[in-house]
């Protein structure tokens, strides 16, 4: 199920794209942006393909491709690290985009997309973290309607109720 936002649509992974990914070959539907995937995608394609493989596909609650919607190319990714646990309804996600598409709202685009979905499909909690370092960062997480709730010299963690 493909999530639309104005400028963005976020697709969900695939095994097939997973695997093309890491072997770093794009089919020419992939259109990959310069810089992705970029290290840490190439870290959530290893872990989908092994919740795949181990529990079956985790729709919704798994990792979505981030596309510009005018010219389908794949600029990061927003996903979930699993379903909402049963003890208070929480999900955990992250993401990322390419360092040309920074600066320009679409990272909270796609996170408050995220949310969104999160919250239809029954998650109550939504949490992220980011370095203290990465400010920009911190800043989508505080304009998609998250709130720090926790600061470290390693972690500044957010999250957010429905």
């Amino acid at each position: 199920m493909p999530v639309l936002t104005p400028r963005l649509l976020l697709e969900p992974y695939t095994v097939a794209h997973a695997e093309r990914m890491l072997a770093g070959d794009p089919a020419g539907s992939d259109r990959w942006a310069d810089g992705y995937p970029f290290a840490d995608e190439l870290d959530v394609a290893r872990l989908y393909l092994r919740i795949v493989a181990e529990h079956g596909d985790p729709a919704p609650f798994g990792p979505f491709v981030v596309r510009l919607r005018g010219t389908s190319e794949a600029i990061g990714g927003v996903g979930f690290f699993g379903p909402p646990d049963a003890a208070d309804g929480a999900v955990e996600f992250g993401y990322g985009l390419v360092a040309s598409a920074r600066g320009l709202g679409l990272a909270t685009e796609a996170v408050v997309a995220a949310l969104e979905l999160a919250a239809e499909h029954g998650a109550r909690v939504a949490r992220a973290d980011t370095t203290p370092a990465n400010v920009a960062s911190q800043r989508v997480m505080e304009k998609a309607g998250m709130t720090e709730v926790e600061r470290s010299a390693a972690s500044v963690a957010y999250e957010v109720r429905f």
